[in-house]
């Protein structure tokens, strides 16, 4: 899922119950994260195959080499809240 945040596209991510939230653009020509397939908490962008963790935002494998950036996110009932930094 993404949604706008502060004038950035920001994508979402629910693994096992734990929402996480990173930039939705790839480093290396702006792919869609959301689009892209998530093992464990390792997202793949579906363009060029750039892999970034969720936990933190930072580039795990080429051809992206700068990370994206990560938010903190709070769940209160059924509001999924990101922080601002």
């Amino acid at each position: 899922m993404c949604v706008a945040f502060e004038g950035e596209q920001v994508a979402l991510f629910n693994v096992d119950g734990t929402i996480y939230a990173i930039s939705d653009s790839c480093t290396h020509v702006g792919g869609q994260l959301s689009e892209g397939e998530v093992e464990g908490t390792i997202v793949t962008c579906p363009l060029h195959g750039a892999t970034f963790d969720l936990t933190t935002g930072s580039s795990e494998s080429p051809p992206a080499d700068e990370p994206v950036t990560s938010y903190q996110v709070q769940v209160e009932g059924d509001e999924i809240q990101v922080a601002t930094r």
